[in-house]
């Protein structure tokens, strides 16, 4: 049996959900310095690196003009929809794109797909990836979504507790996140502390 290996998944570093984006989440570029050292740390050990994103038409179910409860925001092929400047995704990140269809909401970076057209869990699978760092936007969120979608298939899962923030709609709702995905099974651990 093959050992097993890690990953680190990037969850929706994009402009819209930083500060000045559609959606931001308060202080959420805040994580983009830490996640690329963790990044450059762990891609120098040969670690493969995922970067989801949210990439959403123009008409979608998600936005609150057609049912949702968001502004517009990632709309696929908008400045907004790209990737804050300062983070540093090597050449062979694997870029998972997600929130594409007009009849879903794409929370889970499972939802999306590789450039070569593969579910996020095939490929994980294909690299014999069993154990995941995350980090991202936004912690009560898409973060929410992946980790327990993770757990759920059998992954374990390390979340960057630093490299993380939440948009918190209801106060609390990080709070909450957080426990969740603990009971779930994640381990809550500093970007520090990844060898």
């Amino acid at each position: 049996m093959a050992e097993e290996r890690s990953a680190v998944i990037v969850v929706d570093v994009q402009k819209d959900f930083c500060p000045g984006g559609s959606l931001a989440v308060p202080n959420g570029d805040r994580v983009v310095a830490i996640l690329s050292r963790v990044i450059e740390k762990l891609a120098a050990r040969g670690v493969p690196v995922y970067a989801s994103r949210d990439w959403h038409p123009p008409v979608t179910m998600h936005f609150k003009a057609y049912g949702g409860i968001w502004p517009p925001h990632c709309v696929a092929g908008t400045d907004g929809a790209g990737f804050h400047p300062d983070l540093r995704l090597p050449p062979a990140a694997i870029l998972v794109t997600k929130g594409d269809r007009p009849d879903t909401h794409g929370y889970s970076a499972f939802e999306g797909r590789t450039p070569a057209g593969e579910r996020l869990l095939a490929d994980l699978g294909r690299r014999g990836v069993g154990h995941i760092y995350v980090g991202g936007l936004a912690t009560d969120y898409c973060v929410r979504c992946y980790v327990l979608e993770a757990l759920k298939a059998g992954l374990r899962v390390s979340v960057l507790t630093d490299a993380i923030a939440g948009v918190d709609v209801q106060p609390g709702d990080s709070e909450k996140a957080i426990r969740e995905m603990e009971e779930a099974g994640a381990r809550f651990v500093r970007s520090d502390s990844v060898a």
